[in-house]
């Protein structure tokens, strides 16, 4: 970015060049944006946070979440879709983990500190 428009006349911020410089791309924030939005819902939230810890199939899933089938499915692939989640077959049945990417990572620790949880040891 070149130069900071100005529409109103505030203080100038010596750090301001530097901020816009250091502004993270549209494409990530998008990125951000959207797994924060997968995230905002309760059941969803609840089966990131599970697959953070283990991997897991649709039925177990649904068990653990009191859910059924075809719901947590609909779940997963929104999460799968905002790049939260990966699968891999065994035999006829998918499983489910957590991606191993820095922003899970991040994800799975603000909602422990949040929520004040302790992950359960292994």
């Amino acid at each position: 970015m070149s130069e900071i428009k100005r529409i109103l006349p505030h203080a100038h911020n010596e750090n301001e060049s530097q901020l816009v410089e250091a502004m993270p791309s549209a494409e990530t924030i998008d990125t951000v944006a959207d797994a924060m939005r997968q995230l905002g819902d309760p059941s969803r939230l609840r089966i990131f946070w599970l697959l953070c810890h283990c991997e897991e199939c649709v039925i177990n899933i649904a068990a653990a979440t009191g859910m059924s089938s075809p719901a947590v499915s609909h779940h997963l692939r929104l999460l799968k879709s905002a790049g939260l989640i990966v699968s891999s077959r065994n035999g006829k049945e998918m499983y489910y983990r957590a991606a191993d990417t820095d922003i899970v990572l991040k994800l799975h620790h603000t909602i422990e500190d949040i929520a004040r949880i302790t992950c359960p040891e292994n």
